[in-house]
């Protein structure tokens, strides 16, 4: 036995003296930011997790197994994750997690009832001092321990840590000693505590501008995004219906997880009018004053195309176009990309795919830390690149974008012509203190400084087609642009339901950089919504506090 088996009977040995235990790092928490100083949104509290030794509960509890097992039940009742089958499943396992979240008394009566091979070591779960703001850009951490959705889901990796080891001799008491050549002591290495850049005080706001706005107008689900067009920074993102971070486990409908603004890809209308006449007026040919002939109707490879506001007919300039929302005006812009005023060329698809595409990141990913989708844009080269496919693409429609791309390819168009990928982290909490990251560089150059200067005025005096935002820009300089899309049923645009869309920027005065750029979204079910009507209002609310915030009035 000593000689032919001896490694047998030292592994057997070092098995029933040996105790190996992970080392759980803690968590990191979340912050928000508040104006200059930051407050935590998610925090964590200490609760046990209970585990066995299943080899110790077959041989130490013998011909009470069943009723020692009864005796665990009991104390885990309400917190176990495990059964005892699945546990015992594996005959060669000394480690297997029967039990999560355990509060303190509970692991309290677990220990003193010194049940050999069972063992309470200390962990947290999640709680949300300032309940279900954020929710969906928070996400939640699931039974496993592992982040679901929104920043705990896309930062998972950077909140979780390292688990450690503690491998060490123990006694006949199951008390580790501190001897012996095979102890074995990882420490563990606890998550980052990660600052968002969301604003506590402009998040709370747009969550009270949209729902009551919502409830207003029976709206079932409404979207906003608040981004610093300056660097890119989100300082509010709000999406319903929402949920209860806290009590995720009683959700339904597991749609309300996602974060609309980042993972719905859609159709955004008008507001895509901004895009095409920026590439026209950065391509230098065409400027606000640029004169067409309006007929409320053209046909293009078949396909009747039309205004949706009629009577602007004759000759009109391009700033009429865009203050009146004219899409037989968008598709000029397309032409004259192409070098002609009457014909839409391949040179024409091919610039303002560029212009979408490549300088303001339409249809693609932006690199936020959120699971975001995609969207679709028909490159020119692609046989469904049609000619009528690109004259609705003038207009926002026969493309999938989602509102961040939208907030972060318009923040480029009126802040000087520069894209900035859009992000949701400030900087860390270390020791205590606050450590801002270093702001982004711009990514690249998407327009011309003047581009954007001309963009702004134009996007200003189509705000001013409605009559009562005097009163919510007073004393600022704000501009904006409407959208209203159909939606596409069974592989068709439909006529009985549409999204609103309102995107704006809000400056210190015309010859000022904007301070914020807004983003709202509406749709229900068979519901015709208006951008104008419905999704602007949630602007013009966040708008005007925001200019209050920032005090931004001289």
């Amino acid at each position: 036995m000593q000689l032919i088996e001896h490694q047998k009977y030292v592994d057997l040995a070092l098995s029933q003296q040996m105790m190996q235990n992970t080392i759980f790092a803690k968590r990191g928490e979340i912050y928000m930011m508040d104006g200059t100083q930051t407050t935590p949104v998610v925090m964590n509290e200490k609760v046990y997790t209970i585990s066995v030794d299943p080899f110790l509960l077959r041989t130490e509890q013998g011909q009470n197994r069943s009723q020692v097992l009864a005796k665990i039940d009991g104390l885990i009742q309400g917190y176990g994750v495990n059964t005892w089958e699945k546990v015992f499943a594996n005959e060669a396992s000394r480690y297997a997690v029967i039990a999560r979240n355990v509060p303190y008394e509970k692991a309290k009566q677990i220990k003193e009832a010194e049940i050999a091979g069972v063992y309470a070591q200390g962990s947290t779960k999640r709680v949300y001092p300032e309940g279900d703001l954020a929710a969906q850009v928070l996400g939640f951490v699931n039974a496993d321990g592992k982040g679901q959705y929104g920043v705990e889901g896309g930062l998972d990796k950077e909140l979780t840590g390292v688990n450690g080891i503690l491998k060490t001799v123990k006694d006949v008491n199951n008390i580790p000693l501190t001897i012996g050549k095979n102890n074995v002591k990882v420490p563990a290495q606890d998550g980052k505590n990660i600052v968002l850049s969301i604003d506590r005080n402009i998040q709370k706001k747009a969550e009270d501008v949209v729902k009551s706005v919502s409830d207003k107008f029976q709206i079932s689900h409404a979207s906003a995004v608040v981004m610093n067009p300056r660097n890119g920074q989100i300082l509010a993102m709000v999406g319903t219906p929402s949920y209860d971070p806290a009590e995720y486990a009683k959700v339904t409908d597991a749609r309300v997880f996602q974060t609309d603004v980042t993972m719905d890809a859609f159709n955004p209308a008008s507001v895509c009018k901004t895009f095409a006449l920026a590439a026209a007026v950065d391509s230098g040919v065409m400027t606000p004053e640029t004169t067409y002939l309006n007929t409320d109707l053209v046909t293009i490879d078949g396909w009747p195309i039309q205004n949706a506001i009629k009577g602007h007919t004759g000759v009109i300039s391009m700033q009429e176009v865009f203050t009146y929302s004219l899409n037989i005006g968008s598709i000029q812009a397309l032409r004259l990309l192409g070098g002609s005023e009457t014909e839409i060329t391949y040179q024409g698809k091919e610039k303002l795919y560029d212009y979408y595409y490549n300088r303001l990141g339409l249809g693609k990913y932006t690199g936020i830390e959120l699971a975001e989708a995609r969207g679709t844009i028909v490159p020119p080269t692609d046989i469904d690149a049609t000619n009528a496919r690109y004259a609705n693409m003038t207009f926002g429609q026969s493309l999938d974008l989602t509102m961040i791309q939208v907030v972060t390819a318009f923040s480029a168009v009126v802040n000087g012509g520069d894209y900035y990928t859009p992000t949701l982290v400030a900087g860390e909490m270390k020791n205590g203190e606050f450590v801002r990251s270093e702001l982004r560089s711009r990514d690249h150059q998407a327009l011309e400084s003047s581009t954007s200067e001309t963009m702004r005025r134009m996007l200003h005096t189509a705000r001013l087609v409605f009559p009562n935002v005097r009163g919510y820009d007073e004393g600022v300089y704000v501009g904006g642009k409407t959208g209203t899309a159909q939606v596409v049923k069974n592989g068709k645009y439909t006529f009985d339901e549409t999204i609103g869309t309102y995107v704006g920027y809000g400056a210190r005065s015309e010859t000022d950089y904007p301070e914020y750029v807004i983003m709202t979204k509406v749709r229900a079910d068979n519901r015709r919504l208006d951008g104008g009507m419905n999704a602007k209002p949630i602007f013009d609310e966040i708008s005007q506090f925001m200019v209050n915030y920032l005090k931004m009035r001289r």
